[in-house]
């Protein structure tokens, strides 16, 4: 093995480097996904719940609405933002498997 050549990952031709960055960027795009569901499940319906209760939303009370419905519709919201963004990061990395 040359000394000189990068280590490199076995699916992809990127070097170590380039892997670091990828899961640099991966990791916080989840944390910051997971923050804003955590804001929306806990903040919204549980601690925030009282003073969100004077709205209503389909007749129900808003802190209501987002415990039982609106954390779970906000979670299949990010799954969908996750897909597109790491299309774009793994795009970016060249890591992407797409034949375009």
């Amino acid at each position: 093995m040359d000394t000189n050549t990068p280590p490199r990952t076995e699916d992809h031709d990127v070097t170590e480097d380039v892997t670091k960055a990828y899961w640099r960027e991966n990791l916080t795009l989840m944390g910051i996904l997971l923050s804003i569901w955590f804001a929306v499940s806990f903040g919204a319906g549980i601690l925030a719940r009282e003073w969100l209760d004077q709205f209503s939303i389909g007749g129900a009370p808003l802190g209501f609405w987002f415990a039982q419905q609106g954390a779970i519709f906000v979670f299949v919201a990010l799954i969908f933002i996750y897909v597109h963004r790491m299309h774009k990061i793994e795009q970016k990395y060249g890591m992407s498997d797409d034949n375009d």
